[in-house]
C-alpha cells in the first residue's frame, strides 16, 4: 500500500527540537553533563494548593463525564482575574471561551476569520505555532519586522499600504517567544488605531504576561481603550502557574469574535477534564500569591544569564520580562550548527534562531528554565568554548 500525506503536510516540517534532544541524549550517555535551556516548560512545580485541589477533584466520582465547553467557574474566574490583575470587565458568558492549551487555541483560530488566500500578518522571527495556524487556514503570512531599531516590537510602519488593506488577522506576542519585547500602553494603542483603520483583527498572545520584572503588573492588551472593539488576548495557564501539562487556556475580547471561535470549537472538542479546570479556578483566584514567587525567581535568572552572557560578548536583546533570552552569537557560524556544537563540547541545549524564522540567523534562543546557579554554571561553560572562537 502506497501512502501518500497531503500537499498540506508539505507545510508542516519536522521541527529540530527531537534531533536535539537525541543528541544531547548521545553526549549524556558519553558522560556530558548537560544543562538545557532549550524548551520553555516551567521547572518549578504548581503552588502546593493547586496541586491539592486537583488531587481532590479527580478523586470524586462525578468529575470525569464531558464538560463540552468550559465550566461557569471557570470563566468567572477568568473574569475576576483580569478584573483584579489589568482591571479589565469581562463578560463570563460572551467574551471569554475555553481552549486546550494556548497552542490548540493559536494553530485553530486563523480558520475561524481566514479563507485561503487572506494575508495574516505576524512577525519574523515568531513562535512556531503562528505559521501553523495560518498554513492550516491557507492563508498567506506577512512577516513584519522585529528589530533593535524598533525596540524589538513589530513595526506597523513597514507594513505596505498594500498589504495592510488586505490583511484579516494581526497576531502579536508581547513579551513574546523567542523575543521577549516589552509591550507598553502607547504601542497598544498605535495597534488598535492601526486595526481599526484597516479593518484588522487583532489576537494578543499573552502567555507571558505575568513575567514581567518591573512596574506594578501584566500589561494586557485588552486594557488598552478600544482593544475590545479590534481583537482578543489568548493567556494560557501553562507558564505562569506551572500547569503546562494540564493543556488548559483561554481566549478573551470582542464578544463577537468569540462566539465565531465557540461556534467552531463546538465541532473539535468536547471540553477538558473538570478538575483541571477547578485546578485552573485556584491557580487564578490565587494569582496574586503565586506569580509574585515565580517572578522573583525569573528575574534572578534572567538578570544572571543576561549579565554573563554579555560579559562574554554575546548580544542580547534587552528585556524586562520573558521566559527567554534571545542572544546574538559572537561567532561567524550557522546558528542550527552552533547549537549542536554547544551540546557537544559544553553540553549546553539551546535552540538555533532559524526555528523562529529566518531572521532568527546568528540568534540562539536560551529558556530560564534552571536555577541561577546553573545558569550561571552554563555561562562560565560557554566562556570555555575556545574552539568556537577561532572560527
Amino acid at each position: 500500500m502506497k501512502i501518500v500525506p497531503s500537499k498540506k503536510m508539505s507545510l508542516f516540517t519536522p521541527a529540530i527540537f527531537g534531533d536535539l534532544k537525541n543528541f544531547a541524549r548521545e553526549q549524556q550517555s558519553k558522560g556530558m553533563t548537560l544543562i538545557d535551556l532549550s524548551l520553555g516548560s516551567p521547572d518549578l512545580p504548581p503552588h502546593a494548593k493547586i496541586r491539592e485541589h486537583l488531587s481532590y477533584r479527580a478523586g470524586l466520582a462525578e468529575s470525569y463525564g464531558y464538560t463540552l465547553t468550559g465550566t461557569q467557574r471557570f470563566y468567572e474566574a477568568v473574569s475576576r482575574y483580569y478584573k483584579r490583575r489589568s482591571h479589565v470587565d469581562l463578560d463570563p458568558a460572551t467574551e471569554i471561551i475555553q481552549t486546550i492549551g494556548s497552542q490548540e487555541g493559536l494553530v485553530h483560530l486563523p480558520m475561524a476569520f481566514c479563507d485561503p488566500g487572506d494575508i495574516v500578518l505576524s512577525t519574523n522571527p515568531a513562535y512556531v505555532a503562528y505559521d501553523a495556524g495560518i498554513h492550516l487556514a491557507g492563508a498567506t503570512p506577512y512577516y513584519m519586522p522585529q528589530t533593535a531599531d524598533n525596540n524589538y516590537l513589530p513595526d506597523l510602519d513597514a507594513v505596505p499600504e498594500d498589504i495592510a488593506q488586505k490583511a484579516k488577522l494581526l497576531i502579536l506576542n508581547l513579551p513574546g517567544n523567542p523575543v521577549p519585547a516589552m509591550p507598553s500602553l502607547a504601542y497598544f494603542e498605535k495597534v488598535i488605531a492601526f486595526a481599526k483603520k484597516y479593518n484588522i483583527i487583532v489576537l494578543h498572545d499573552a502567555a507571558y504576561s505575568e513575567f514581567y520584572f518591573t512596574g506594578d503588573g501584566p500589561i494586557s492588551f485588552l486594557a488598552t481603550p478600544g482593544a475590545k472593539e479590534v481583537g482578543m488576548e489568548i493567556n494560557s495557564l501553562s507558564k505562569s502557574f506551572s500547569l503546562a501539562g494540564t493543556r488548559i487556556a483561554y481566549i478573551a475580547g470582542n464578544a463577537e469574535m468569540i462566539s465565531i471561535i465557540k461556534q467552531l470549537k463546538s465541532n473539535l472538542d468536547f471540553g477538558i477534564f473538570e478538575p483541571i479546570q477547578d485546578a485552573a479556578v485556584v491557580a487564578l483566584d490565587h494569582a496574586e500569591e503565586i506569580t509574585a514567587s515565580l517572578r522573583a525567581t525569573f528575574s534572578e535568572r534572567h538578570q544572571t544569564l543576561m549579565n554573563g552572557l554579555q560579559a562574554l560578548g554575546w548580544d542580547a536583546a534587552p528585556s524586562n520580562g520573558g521566559m527567554f533570552v534571545w542572544a546574538k552569537y559572537p561567532y561567524d557560524m550557522d546558528c542550527t550548527e552552533l547549537a549542536f556544537k554547544l551540546i557537544e563540547q559544553v553540553g549546553i541545549v539551546t535552540v538555533p534562531g532559524t526555528v523562529f524564522g529566518t531572521a532568527g540567523q546568528g540568534y540562539l534562543r536560551l529558556a530560564l528554565v534552571q536555577p541561577a546557579e546553573i545558569l550561571q554554571e552554563a555561562v562560565d561553560r560557554l566562556a570555555q568554548v575556545q574552539v568556537l572562537q577561532e572560527n
